[in-house]
């Protein structure tokens, strides 16, 4: 198989792809040492079983630019097709603040066709393509030069087999119509906001168990000392500290490096220099900061109003509707939307687009009591009142 390692052979294959309807990409990164994805390569296919058909680059050769490669995904007249997309497309949003347009998701094509909820690379290579798949180097270094064979030949597999999966699966799309439906599906993945951090929204990532508004303005001030730093860095946010030392120091508060010194969790390096410092001024803003503008957590009370009866006949109506249009059930509305429609909540994803026309219309007419279910074997129905 080929490898490129030069800005004009990548141009060179980049041509040859223009020229066909869809190209298949997949990337292999590593985020453990880093706060962004450290692009190590980047798989390439477009129709046709030949040796330059399919190819591996290679950004980290001196020198290399994929400029090319983001031409292609400007192009607009070749289809960029990936297999879960979501972590591809943050590399190359944060790397060239490009998306691939027009883009087809394999996995969200898969589940909008039927094939389950998330399903693998993995599985459609075995039901559609009927090919084995090794897996074995999925987890390997890919920063490390040179690659051996098995990690080449397993990274080249995640674009060969995909083309198949992609001319089966958009078949599909076309037969039942559902092409629109994927299109909204993938509105998501192509939003900037999808993929910018924005260090003062960090703290809402947190798991708390206290709605204390000074504890809330303190870990909020500290998230966003540690977003912040760990972004300007290109760090992971867990070796700035842990989400139960950041825990910890909301509770405690700090107010000097002695107090730091006593903390059970925090890491020894964050408790001095620039961290400690960092954490330090994050706490004194949070205690110093208005009331009013103190971060608030639900406290449950939409929960506490769920109808319970009716939230368990969303869930039968969910099941049959999902298997009649052969959708997984979680693209359509997942448990926690289940619970807020019978709490009374109407601007919820599941009651618009096509999640409305599959279930969303029954759904909202079960709950005005318009429609019941009558089970007969394993089937339910929708009986009109």
């Amino acid at each position: 198989m080929q490898t490129i390692t030069t800005t004009q052979a990548l141009a060179e294959f980049c041509a040859r792809a223009a020229a066909h309807p869809y190209v298949t990409v997949d990337t292999e990164f590593l985020r453990e040492r880093t706060y962004y994805s450290k692009l190590c390569l980047v798989q390439l296919a477009y129709p046709g079983d030949g040796k330059t058909d399919a190819v591996l680059v290679d950004p980290l050769v001196e020198g290399m630019s994929l400029e090319p490669l983001y031409d292609l995904f400007r192009n607009e007249d070749v289809v960029k097709v990936f297999h879960a997309a979501r972590q591809d497309l943050e590399i190359f949003f944060i790397e060239a603040g490009v998306f691939p347009l027009p883009l087809f998701d394999t996995q969200v094509a898969a589940m909008v066709c039927g094939f389950g909820e998330q399903v693998g690379y993995e599985t459609l290579v075995r039901k559609i393509a009927k090919q084995p798949l090794d897996k074995s180097s999925r987890f390997t270094d890919w920063s490390r030069r040179p690659l051996t064979d098995a990690q080449k030949t397993y990274a080249v597999g995640d674009v060969t087999h995909l083309r198949m999966i992609y001319e089966r699966l958009s078949a599909d799309l076309k037969k039942n119509g559902r092409e629109p439906w994927l299109q909204e599906e993938l509105q998501v993945l192509l939003s900037p906001e999808t993929y910018i951090i924005k260090p003062e929204e960090a703290w809402k990532r947190l798991k708390t168990r206290t709605n204390s508004g000074k504890f809330l303005a303190v870990a909020r001030e500290l998230a966003e000392f540690r977003e912040s730093y760990a972004q300007s860095r290109n760090i992971p946010r867990n070796r700035v500290m842990k989400d139960d030392a950041l825990m910890e120091l909301a509770s405690t508060k700090p107010q000097n490096a002695q107090d730091l010194g006593r903390s059970r969790l925090l890491l020894r390096e964050a408790r001095k220099g620039d961290v400690a410092d960092g954490i330090l001024k994050a706490v004194k803003a949070g205690l110093n900061s208005d009331p009013a503008t103190w971060p608030k957590v639900s406290n449950d009370k939409d929960k506490a109003q769920v109808n319970p009866a009716l939230a368990d006949l969303l869930r039968v109506l969910l099941k049959a509707k999902a298997e009649n249009a052969g959708v997984a059930q979680k693209l359509i509305a997942t448990a926690s939307e289940l619970d807020e429609i019978a709490s009374g909540k109407r601007d919820v994803p599941s009651l618009n687009g096509w999640r409305g026309e599959v279930f969303g219309e029954d759904a909202m007419r079960l709950c005005q009591g318009e429609i019941a279910l009558t089970a007969k074997g394993s089937a339910v129905k929708v009986v009109e009142i």
